[in-house]
């Protein structure tokens, strides 16, 4: 692992230490946006994803969630994914080295969010599979502009925090513990979203 991925990574630790959710800009090049857009439209193009469900029966709510899916698997992933899930594994390493958390394991799936889509306040957690620890969102969005919408919104104690989709840019929060929705946007919004997990 370079030197300067473990500065960044010991930053957006030490902001989950110290208010439960992290934000790293930068976890992706331009370059690397680029690549994984590429790589997302393909997809998309080839009808790949799927409507997105809620809960584990993945019943479909579009008045609760709007989002399209397609989960990625590291075994079929090409080469931008490799690299990008392997920087998720290096992550996940540091994260066990460093907060003993015990993760072994990640699930991990393109995210489309058509114009005007939401998904409601909820919370990363099924009732009967505490597996999920980490909840992480890496944007593939490219020039972002505010008046975009499509905001991530934590819902801490104190306050309701609200993060720009930027291109680039990681969020990583305690699944189980920060309740959190997806507002609406005037463009369609894009990520890799997913969980790391502390079982098989």
């Amino acid at each position: 692992m370079e030197e300067t991925w473990q500065v960044s990574f010991e930053s957006i630790i030490s902001q989950i230490i110290e208010q439960g959710y992290g934000i790293l800009d930068g976890f992706l090049s331009e370059e690397e946006i680029g690549a994984l857009n590429e790589s997302f439209l393909a997809h998309y193009q080839a009808q790949e994803f799927k409507q997105a469900g809620i809960s584990k029966g993945h019943e479909v709510v579009k008045n609760i969630r709007g989002d399209e899916i397609l989960w990625l698997e590291k075994d079929n992933a090409n080469e931008i994914e490799t690299r990008f899930l392997t920087r998720l594994e290096e992550f996940m390493s540091y994260v066990n080295y460093t907060c003993y958390l015990g993760l072994r394991s990640y699930e991990i799936h393109y995210a489309s969010y058509p114009v005007g889509t939401f998904y409601k306040r909820h919370l990363d957690k099924f009732r009967n599979d505490s597996g999920r620890k980490l909840s992480f969102i890496c944007y593939l969005n490219q020039d972002w502009q505010p008046d975009n919408g499509g905001e991530l919104v934590l819902y801490l104690p104190d306050k309701a925090e609200k993060i720009l989709p930027l291109g680039g840019r990681l969020a990583v929060f305690e699944s189980d513990k920060i309740e959190h929705e997806v507002l609406p946007a005037t463009r369609e919004r894009r990520s890799l979203t997913g969980w790391l997990r502390n079982i098989d």
